[in-house]
């Protein structure tokens, strides 16, 4: 378990259990449903669950981070790690166990599925963000998801054994070293989002919202799919008998070897599911109404963690997308096309929280856009700092909608900064 990762901050197993807390947590507060816990107290064993996963993640990424500073000389104390290294420069696969082995004396290889983690610097960025975030959120939920008397909402407690599930979800896709384990994580992170964007499922635009996310997502996961099947088709051959075609570091390993024929195929197919997860033209149109969930359903996921899910895939499988100058070019287009596009329709919103989401389309074009010229980094920090300044914004439009009684329009709003100056700063802040 982690034979060649070699952390100094803090114990290496400690780091496997990074994704779990959170899906702890998500269990105990079944657990309390069911033997009839306090509502009032149920949200503490998630908050508690993701606060030990930011923290992990703040260590994960210093750890990693270390390797880009000068190692310390002979005369000073301290070690240096060239297994982290080696993950920052170019990612260290990292097997914690082989979770299905299959098949039989008439095959010339047998083949596996193992639960691994791929560390390297994009990796550490992305946990930090999504664990951050989503400790911000889960703690802002705490009060929002009660009424103005202080009592919990009608399913208080399902709200926050969703939000553990979502981010478990979330920083197993970030962690996971297969295609297998990412695909897995892809369609939880799906799932938890109809859950939580249909939270309100007895209001009709709620249901209706979730089941609009949920099928316009299952679209671009079928070319996702695909994609994955191709890269496997292909890579297959090539793999050495000790070798999982499906492990990042096989596939980066020889998809030097594949034609350009085959990796345009491979890119557009998992482009597809970028477009979906992401909400980039022309699977854009489920963002805007899903804005029907809780404030802070908005913040995690619009924001923070599965609409960067599509651009964390795209830039993970550089060395595919990289190598297929056309794909780049599909990416540029449609990049270009979603950023212009969902900037004009916010301009003729009066929806305070469909204003954020077509904003949220836009930004996430500019991120493809850089994708597609060949600058992976800058998308990467776009998508940091976005996450951050987009989730303050919807935290805050949450905050408005509670004082005004849960009104959003923008025409009914005036003189908000007396009454509301934390708000108002904030949100200038966010702006």
């Amino acid at each position: 378990m982690l034979a060649e990762f070699a952390p100094t901050l803090l114990p290496s197993w400690l780091y496997t259990t990074l994704p779990f807390w959170p899906l702890l947590g998500a269990i105990v507060v079944g657990i309390m449903l069911a033997v009839g816990w306090q509502r009032h107290r149920t949200y503490w064993p998630v908050v508690l669950g993701v606060a030990i996963s930011a923290v992990l993640a703040v260590f994960l990424f210093v750890e990693i981070g270390q390797t880009h500073a000068p190692p310390p000389s002979e005369t000073e104390v301290g070690t240096w790690s060239e297994s982290t290294e080696r993950a920052a420069e170019v990612g260290e696969t990292h097997t914690i166990f082989r979770w299905i082995s299959f098949g039989s004396q008439f095959w010339e290889r047998g083949w596996w599925i193992e639960v691994n983690y791929f560390f390297d610097s994009l990796t550490a960025v992305m946990l930090v963000t999504v664990a951050l975030v989503s400790l911000m959120v889960v703690i802002y939920s705490i009060g929002y998801m009660r009424d103005h008397h202080g009592e919990p909402e009608r399913g208080y407690e399902r709200f926050f054994a969703f939000m553990g599930l979502f981010v478990f979800s979330m920083c197993m896709l970030v962690l996971a070293g297969n295609f297998v384990l990412l695909y897995l994580g892809w369609e939880l992170v799906g799932l938890c989002s109809y859950l939580l964007i249909g939270f309100y499922y007895k209001k009709p635009e709620a249901a209706a919202a979730a089941k609009k996310a949920f099928i316009v997502n299952r679209i671009g996961d079928f070319g996702f799919a695909l994609g994955i099947f191709a890269l496997y088709t292909y890579i297959s051959p090539l793999a050495g008998t000790n070798e999982n075609p499906l492990d990042y570091a096989v596939v980066f390993k020889y998809a030097a070897e594949l034609t350009q024929g085959q990796l345009t195929l491979v890119s557009l197919l998992l482009m597809c599911g970028a477009l979906g997860k992401s909400a980039q033209f022309p699977l854009h149109v489920w963002l805007p109404d899903a804005m029907e969930g809780p404030s802070p359903v908005s913040a995690l996921i619009h924001a923070a963690t599965m609409v960067t899910a599509g651009m964390y895939m795209v830039a993970r499988c550089w060395p595919i997308f990289s190598a297929s100058q056309a794909a780049l070019t599909v990416i540029v287009v449609l990049g270009v096309i979603g950023a212009f596009l969902a900037a004009t329709m916010a301009t003729a919103q009066y929806d305070i929280k469909r204003i954020l989401a077509y904003s949220t389309i836009s930004q996430l074009a500019y991120m493809f856009v850089a994708l597609g010229v060949g600058v992976p980094d800058s998308a990467i920090f776009h998508l940091y700092t976005h996450a951050f300044f987009k989730a303050l914004l919807f935290l805050c439009a949450g905050s408005v909608m509670h004082a005004m009684g849960g009104v959003i329009d923008l025409r009914e709003f005036s003189g908000l900064r007396r009454i509301l100056p934390k708000t108002y700063w904030l949100t200038l802040i966010g702006c």
